[in-house]
């Protein structure tokens, strides 16, 4: 499908989402606005009329569609906290979800984490998440309809294979970690064959992790489980407590992990001896898988935030390679998680710098493209300024520059321009916030135009300009076309 019309599909499927929202509230809408899905391809709005509210989805894989549908409806029918649907159109792949609101438990977990006055409340929010965990698992899992599960029905070992690869080819490749092939594909292998003793005979939710669960009045609510499918119980669980950026202390995550099999022993008995070993094979499995998906946002589609989420998934691979003798033997993976360690490291040390650095650019589309970021964190804000007024047209302004007087002077007349400007630094603004609380230390902004002369130029200086009255950080401002005018 070219872009356009791809374009034109979304846009009718917006307003069919927009329309079945009036049929169902019998209310006009007030406020239409895009929420920032995980990079999927679901798109989600928040709808606001008169009196309700609901979450629209506009899913264009129909298989997904159908799986989250029926999960749901099956899930509700044994009071599972998933959010109600109000109304579907699966010919058009849209769908209404009840608001659970924006607080996931992902969000509150820096509040929490290594913070002895919440210590209790984190243990009770993980207990009741593992509670259930272990409905969705063994009570729901017992009469679901898998054979609507999407892509697969089993998480069995082709679908381990798949992780494995995903690792290999968007991890290890992209980040140029030597390995021999043969060697690697007979330890993957191994890995499988053990992981096949455990029983797959449970709802497996695929993704069970913070950022799924919500918090409403107090009380975990679950969505995003339509990659669901019959599996072990293992695996969910090292998702919980092995999440990336979660930094959950290793003492916290035993006694989840403690709790978990003691709430199991309540509906059948769980041998431990044989749960421990195949369960931190599932937490092995899980990173690799993640750290698949953080190659391929990263490495190959230089995404800044999962590059930056890298580092959080190899803490825990190191942490495995330190503390769990694990029942199986696999030599070259073990190589390649070692050096997978040793060479972030030495990258953290090199690229810590202590302060956040702002580098604005302006370019030219036409002659040199967007920048390259250099930093190895790639990725960073592009903003095309070529629907703002064109001073180029101008004969007066042609051998001029966005910094000279009269250049200013014509932009500053319009409206959409300081429209243009003032969403662009709340945006970075946003941004900047973000990266000082977290201590990152590079965000890159490029304004382009036609000739990279007049409005990318303009644009580039005046946020400069207001980032440097609002912030003490460290500002770089490149015009990429300055020496060729």
């Amino acid at each position: 499908m070219s872009v356009s019309n791809k374009t034109r599909l979304n846009q009718d499927r917006k307003i069919a989402l927009q329309n079945l929202f009036r049929d169902w509230s019998g209310k006009d809408i007030e406020n239409f606005e895009r929420i920032e899905g995980s990079g999927s391809n679901r798109h989600y709005f928040r709808i606001t009329g008169e009196v309700d509210s609901a979450i629209g989805v506009i899913g264009e894989n129909p298989e997904e569609n159908t799986a989250f549908l029926r999960f749901t409806d099956h899930f509700r029918r044994h009071k599972l906290h998933v959010p109600e649907i109000y109304a579907s159109d699966l010919t058009k792949g849209i769908y209404l979800l009840r608001d659970l609101g924006d607080v996931s438990l992902f969000s509150l977990l820096p509040g929490l984490v290594n913070n002895p006055e919440k210590a209790g409340q984190l243990e009770t929010i993980y207990q009741k998440v593992l509670d259930e965990l272990i409905r969705f698992q063994v009570i729901a899992g017992k009469d679901i309809d898998y054979s609507v599960c999407f892509p697969r029905e089993r998480f069995d070992k082709q679908s381990i294979q798949w992780d494995l690869n995903y690792f290999k080819y968007y991890y290890l490749k992209l980040d140029y970690i030597p390995f021999h092939e043969q060697a690697l594909e007979n330890d993957f292998q191994v890995l499988i064959d053990f992981l096949s003793l455990a029983d797959t005979g449970f709802f497996m939710y695929r993704d069970f992790q913070a950022r799924n669960i919500m918090m409403v009045n107090n009380e975990p609510w679950f969505i995003d489980y339509q990659g669901g499918r019959r599996g072990p119980l293992h695996y969910d669980v090292a998702s919980l407590l092995f999440q990336a950026k979660a930094d959950l202390s290793s003492d916290f995550r035993d006694r989840m992990l403690e709790c978990y099999i003691s709430k199991l022993n309540e509906y059948f008995g769980v041998d431990r001896n044989t749960f421990i070993p195949l369960y931190y094979g599932f937490v092995l499995v899980r990173i690799l898988q993640v750290l698949g998906a953080y190659g391929y946002r990263g490495f190959y589609e230089r995404k800044p935030h999962f590059i930056e989420s890298i580092g959080h998934a190899l803490k825990n691979v190191e942490w495995l390679l330190d503390n769990v003798e694990f029942a199986f033997e696999t030599p070259q993976l073990l190589q390649c998680l070692n050096e997978m360690v040793r060479k972030n490291s030495g990258k953290k040390a090199k690229r810590t710098t202590g302060k956040l650095t702002v580098e604005i650019n302006s370019f030219s589309y036409l002659q040199n493209g967007i920048p390259e970021d250099e930093t190895g964190y790639g990725g960073g804000f592009v903003f095309d300024c070529r629907a703002l007024p064109n001073p180029g047209r101008t004969e007066e302004f042609r051998n001029l520059n966005g910094m000279d007087q009269p250049v200013i002077d014509f932009l500053n007349r319009y409206t959409e321009v300081k429209y243009f400007n003032d969403n662009v630094f709340g945006i970075i603004s946003r941004t900047v916030d973000n990266y000082l609380e977290r201590n990152f230390d590079h965000l890159s902004v490029s304004f382009g135009c036609t000739g990279g002369q007049h409005r990318s130029v303009y644009c580039a200086e005046q946020l400069f300009e207001r980032m440097k009255a609002k912030y003490n950080i460290r500002l770089k401002l490149n015009h990429t076309m300055m020496e060729s005018w």
